[in-house]
């Protein structure tokens, strides 16, 4: 029951947050004196409405977004002669601009304050991808075997000594710079650097102002992987007694220190998602393997329905942080998605508006009256294209989510 609560609110919550982006083209453009006609949330059948000054709010039968139609969009609208000077089209660029770029800025916002009450009540998950220095915080002797489970601490059979580590004279509070004559910048690459072979390590640590080199001979370890089907999944591996200490999980914040780091958590969460979408095209591969029976990439787009189902999974567990960090994510991308130059989007107008102007510009220098606007016709086959790429990557994407679906709770 909880499951099927969360997917039905997510996916509402999907609406809602397309419906605020049209809000936000609505607003700036009666705002800036352009005529809107119609605001609804849903397309086809009207369900209600009502009319207030001069435009008509309300909702239609199915819930898949929204719309806000702006007199004059395009020189091919149907507009009344008496509203013609308030077509969005003739209006100056900047106000054409602020309409196009509200949308998006509205789920920027959403976007913001959901962190912030996320931070506030949850804590914010740490996903800069700065690297963490190498520094040792303690030594410790290697356990031959080591469990770990997927709902429990990892479990480590007794040893003794100092291990491996300490014998070689590493000690806590030294910065590991490089294994094996290879520059270390992060804590995890360490392990990666050690290997699997039968050779001694040479490790090279700044301690103090001063490099110091050492060398260490690895223990071997057997590393098992227990998994909450009940298989086993058991490797071998060589370890020399270092523990590190990462950086929280989650972190907590007191009072208003919540603000600056939700602004921090933003732009990380920006740089994230702009690498997501530039990462789009290379995922149609992946995303044709889940298809055809290969594993399912974590790091696969997923469509409207995939994103509704994990936001059950998550309310079905409870995580209503992971719930909310979903529709974050969803908002943030929705937002730089539309500002993509590519008609339909948002973005696409925008280019256009900045075509115009640009080239009115360079004519204005020469004595030369501004142009008409753009042919949208002309742009027609190049709009089809984007749409029918973005259709199909839509129906591949909801076919993965339903074939084989990512699971966040396993």
């Amino acid at each position: 029951m909880s499951f099927a609560l969360g997917v039905v609110l997510f996916a509402a919550a999907l609406v809602l947050s397309v419906a605020w982006h049209e809000c936000g083209h609505m607003w700036a453009a009666q705002a800036t004196g352009m005529k809107v006609r119609r605001y609804f949330v849903g397309f086809g059948p009207t369900l209600w409405s009502t009319r207030r000054g001069e435009t008509e709010y309300g909702v239609k039968a199915l819930p898949l977004g929204g719309f806000c139609d702006i007199a004059g969009m395009t020189p091919y609208d149907e507009i009344a002669e008496e509203d013609r000077p308030r077509a969005m089209y003739l209006q100056k660029p900047w106000k054409r601009l602020v309409v196009l770029l509200a949308g998006p800025a509205q789920n920027f916002v959403l976007g913001f304050v959901l962190v912030v009450i996320v931070g506030a009540i949850f804590g914010l998950p740490n996903i800069s991808q700065d690297p963490v220095p190498a520094t040792v915080s303690k030594t410790s002797c290697v356990s031959a075997t080591t469990t770990y489970s997927e709902t429990a601490e990892p479990v480590r059979t007794p040893c003794v000594g100092n291990g491996p580590a300490a014998d070689a004279g590493l000690r806590a509070g030294d910065t590991i710079v490089a294994v094996n004559g290879q520059s270390v910048s992060d804590y995890s690459e360490v392990s990666k650097q050690i290997g699997t072979g039968s050779d001694p390590v040479a490790m090279t640590v700044q301690r103090g102002g001063e490099k110091v080199d050492l060398t260490i001979v690895p223990q071997p370890a057997t590393i098992v992987v227990q998994r909450s089907d009940g298989t086993k999944e058991t490797e071998q591996a060589r370890q020399v007694g270092i523990t590190f200490t990462p950086p929280p999980n989650i972190n907590h914040y007191d009072g208003l220190e919540v603000i600056p780091a939700s602004f921090a958590f933003t732009g990380d969460l920006f740089v994230a998602t702009w690498d997501a979408l530039l990462s789009m095209p290379s995922k149609v591969s992946a995303l044709w393997t889940a298809v055809t029976g290969g594993e399912r990439s974590a790091d696969t787009p997923v469509s409207v329905y995939g994103a509704s189902v994990l936001g059950g999974q998550a309310v079905e567990r409870g995580a209503w942080s992971t719930f909310l960090l979903l529709l974050i994510s969803i908002n943030f991308f929705l937002g730089l998605f539309n500002l993509v130059p590519l008609l339909p989007l948002d973005g696409g107008h925008m280019a256009i508006v900045g075509y115009e102007k640009a080239r009115n510009t360079v004519r204005g220098w020469f004595g030369r009256a501004a142009g008409g606007p753009v042919d949208y016709l002309k742009l027609m086959p190049i709009t089809y294209a984007v749409v029918i790429i973005m259709g199909g990557f839509m129906v591949l994407t909801v076919t993965a989510d339903i074939v084989n679906p990512i699971e966040l709770f396993k």
